[in-house]
């Protein structure tokens, strides 16, 4: 019987692997409401996860990176990006009527189907115009900035 307990593996306690250096050590800070907003503004720019990694940076002096985002850029990355959706559903459609006038319709159903290639072709054209002029919006503000 006493064998038996001796043969059996021993087995790990589980969880996690104990850290070499476990920061254990707290202190707490009360900032009033206005403070608090000063810290939440500088902590949102500072792009950090957490933050007491924020205010450990900010007691021991380590530079940290601001992260700003501009506005009028993700205004225009949005507006291009809708505008290019509608530039590639223009040229599938064109695409598709390209394949239906080469397949198997008399000369008289071609020519419709060439009429409806036209109105995309003038689509694609005026969508491409929106993208250039929204281009040089976008470049004359922010060179202006």
């Amino acid at each position: 019987m006493n064998d038996n307990k001796n043969n059996t593996p021993k087995r790990g306690k589980g969880g996690r692997s104990p850290k070499n250096d476990p920061a254990s050590f707290r202190y707490s800070v009360n900032f009033t409401a206005v403070e608090h907003a000063r810290f939440l503004s500088m902590f949102e720019q500072s792009g950090l996860q957490s933050k007491a990694r924020f205010i450990a940076a900010r007691v021991f002096n380590d530079e940290f990176r601001v992260i700003k985002t501009d506005r009028s850029a993700l205004e225009y990355v949005t507006k291009l990006s809708a505008l290019f959706a509608q530039f590639r559903a223009v040229g599938v459609n064109y695409n598709q009527v390209v394949k239906q006038l080469h397949s198997n319709f008399t000369q008289k159903k071609a020519l419709a189907l060439l009429y409806k290639l036209e109105k995309a072709t003038v689509e694609l054209t005026e969508t491409g115009k929106k993208i250039a002029e929204l281009s040089e919006e976008f470049k004359a503000e922010y060179l202006a900035k």
